[in-house]
């Protein structure tokens, strides 16, 4: 009997962290009629979740994160991730790195990396429509969103961003982050909490999933009181 109690309490656990919600912040989304605001999307590749950003939203307030966009090819808008230091930035074929990926989900701190990827002409155009997701920032909410970005970046004794891996023939360049890949915090997890620092409400324990995070855009996106051209 005992042990059915603890089973049944910890089924009972499970689901209540599965529904657990962090709260958004209506100071900061969505944008109210009369308000300026940014574009950003959320976008899904099937696993992972990045988020396209104007440049010169990113841009604002300087720092390291200004001092890293800097450093990238030209380009109106930034695609924006954060993985696991080596299976992240490795492009090989996954059948080779199956070893690397176990390491990377169930071995606790591994080393990170931000992902910044300039883009010469829409960002959305590689991804069917619902693989993406339009969400308007109030400037505050996009200032928010971007100093969570800036907090992950990991700096040298002067302040600057420091660098990590670029890719043969890809625009994309990686710089250390201050955090740490596992199974308990993911570039899913990482996501979400860039959309909560913007204000949208997220269930932190589910975001696991690049799915899970869209469907936290998607009912964010409903209380947009402007209307998206998408």
């Amino acid at each position: 009997m005992p042990g059915r109690f603890l089973i049944a309490a910890l089924i009972g656990l499970i689901a209540a962290l599965g529904t657990l919600t962090r709260p958004g912040d209506p100071a900061l989304y969505p944008a109210r009629p009369d308000q300026a605001s940014v574009t950003v999307y959320l976008l899904d590749n099937g696993f992972h979740t990045d988020l396209a950003a104007p440049r010169a939203a990113l841009m604002e307030g300087g720092g390291p994160l200004a001092e890293a966009l800097t450093t990238l090819a030209p380009g109106d808008w930034v695609l924006i991730g954060w993985g696991d230091a080596s299976f992240y930035v490795d492009q090989s074929p996954i059948q080779g790195r199956l070893l690397d990926g176990a390491r990377a989900f169930f071995k606790p701190g591994n080393a990170s990396v931000v992902m910044m990827d300039p883009q010469a002409a829409d960002p959305t155009r590689r991804f069917r429509p619902e693989d993406r997701q339009a969400l308007m920032l109030s400037l505050a909410g996009m200032a928010a969103l971007r100093a969570r970005v800036q907090a992950s970046l990991m700096t040298d004794e002067a302040g600057r961003p420091a660098p990590a891996a670029a890719r043969p023939g890809d625009d994309a360049r990686f710089f250390a982050s201050r955090e740490t890949f596992w199974i308990g915090h993911l570039c899913n997890h990482w996501t979400a909490e860039l959309l909560s620092a913007a204000g949208l409400p997220i269930r932190p324990f589910r975001t696991v999933t690049s799915g899970e995070v869209m469907r936290t855009a998607g009912h964010a996106a409903k209380l947009d009181l402007k209307p998206v051209r998408d």
